[in-house]
């Protein structure tokens, strides 16, 4: 029996979403925020690399900075940093 529904398979190479959430801040539900202690931070950028939702800004040299506006608080980049320079503190 042959199913007519589409697969991951079945989609084209390099296909990607024409969806942008730069208009709609989602970081006013968040309940935890990034903070960075600048002093401990190596910018090796593990935190810009692992947030699930791109919300770090990161020239590639200075420390990177978070866009609060879209972050949701998920906590990913406070156990990605080496250094624990990520301390998620309540809003």
């Amino acid at each position: 029996m042959s199913s007519s529904l589409v697969g991951w398979k079945d989609l084209p190479l390099g296909a990607v979403a024409f969806i942008s959430a730069k208009e709609y801040p989602t970081g006013e539900w968040a309940v935890f925020q990034p903070k960075i202690d600048e002093s401990k931070c190596i910018k090796c950028g593990l935190c810009w690399m692992y947030c699930p939702d791109s919300v770090y800004r990161w020239d590639g040299e200075s420390v990177p900075v978070p866009d609060l506006d879209h972050c949701k608080g998920c906590g990913i980049c406070e156990v990605e940093c080496p250094t624990k320079a990520i301390q998620m503190v309540r809003v």
